[in-house]
């Protein structure tokens, strides 16, 4: 870090976020307080810069940093074929908190999708979900109570939110909820992208006794706009075997039950 402060300090305003948005365009992200430290200045400073840049239309702000315009959800078809052997790691390791006769509540997302392909059939379970791709996978398997949330159907999120869904999820109670993650951090706990879809998260999380976050790296310190919980209402989060140890420490030292899936090797 200290290598990367002495390239960019000294920078004029103009130029600073010429290399931000370099960065931006790079990674897709960007957090306030790493930028602080490699340009050598203040976070007013960098809050400033990516205010000039998100009113230019060249970033969206969001809490701790800023993202790209269209990073905010890349289409369901592309994220299906993303990183599958890793999901699918993850997946087996939050397969295994769960119970027999639990009733789980599933939110869309591929991540969660491969969650739901690997639960135990003969275990008796129901699963509730929004995303119609999860409850037509589980009827094809057979062995599963399913009940799907109904609303307006989100193709980018791949599942329905919205007013409707979220007051059906109210009137229900599960075990266990499998929000998916857009950002989730140990200060600040779980975030969400769009409003709807973090209040849909809101609701699932506040109807369940447990919530089990299934991140990926990239998710782990992540920034996004809009807050679904606070950290309290985690109990377990299910990591990559790669998550650097600090990571994991800081998740564990708020009381967060952390569960390292087993290492892969992706093609």
């Amino acid at each position: 870090m200290a290598k990367a402060a002495a390239n960019e300090s000294g920078a004029l305003p103009q130029e600073r976020q010429q290399r931000i948005l370099a960065r931006l365009r790079g990674e897709g992200r960007v957090v306030a307080a790493e930028l602080a430290l490699a340009f050598e200045v203040s976070e007013d400073s960098i809050r400033r810069d990516l205010r000039e840049l998100a009113a230019q239309g060249l970033c969206k702000r969001v809490y701790g940093g800023a993202l790209l315009p269209a990073a905010m959800h890349t289409p369901l078809k592309q994220r299906r074929a993303e990183h599958s052997a890793r999901k699918q790691a993850l997946a087996r390791k939050a397969a295994g908190l769960v119970q027999a006769g639990q009733t789980l509540l599933i939110d869309a997302g591929t991540t969660n999708a491969a969650i739901a392909s690997a639960l135990p059939r003969e275990a008796g379970l129901t699963v509730i979900t929004n995303a119609p791709h999860i409850a037509q996978l589980l009827l094809d398997r057979e062995g599963f109570e399913v009940l799907l949330i109904g609303g307006r159907i989100d193709l980018a999120i791949g599942g329905t939110v919205g007013a409707q869904a979220v007051e059906q999820v109210r009137r229900l109670r599960a075990d266990l909820c499998f929000p998916g993650a857009c950002a989730i951090d140990a200060a600040h706990g779980l975030w969400g992208f769009d409003s709807e879809e973090s209040l849909f998260k809101r609701a699932m999380i506040e109807a369940s006794d447990e919530t089990v976050v299934v991140a990926t790296d990239d998710k782990l310190g992540a920034v996004a706009a809009h807050q679904v919980a606070e950290l309290s209402r985690v109990q377990h989060l299910v990591v990559e075997h790669s998550a650097d140890r600090a990571t994991r420490a800081a998740f564990g030292n708020r009381g967060v039950a952390v569960h390292r899936a087993v290492a892969v090797q992706e093609a």
